[in-house]
């Protein structure tokens, strides 16, 4: 029974908007969402951003490292970025939030 679910971009821009003014309210907001159109346990989609640093990529893994997370990732045309696609089996909208927190501590890091 594993579904995958990667909420729109459009829906996780809007949310990041209100995440540089009030974190608290954002992520109750994704909660809510996520609540409302996902049956866990699900197979969750990530998309992050990051420039192309050694220290970013070390930190992206160390986020998911103890976890079942497969990691992809696909260099930008310029070669200035690294876009990372992060797959993984959680069972709650809060597992969901505790990774994009988490995520959140790295220095540039953009969620999408």
């Amino acid at each position: 029974n594993n579904y995958f679910v990667f909420l729109p971009i459009k829906l996780i821009t809007l949310f990041m908007e209100e995440n540089t003014q009030n974190p608290e309210a954002f992520y109750a907001k994704l909660k809510n969402e996520l609540e409302q159109t996902t049956v866990f346990p699900c197979e969750y989609l990530y998309k992050f951003i990051l420039p192309d640093l050694a220290e970013n990529r070390e930190a992206l893994h160390a986020v998911f490292l103890n976890s079942n997370a497969l990691i992809t990732e696909k260099p930008s045309s310029g070669g200035k970025y690294i876009a990372y696609s992060v797959r993984l089996l959680l069972s709650s909208a809060d597992e969901v939030i505790h990774y994009y927190q988490e995520a959140g501590k790295i220095k540039g890091i953009i969620s999408l």
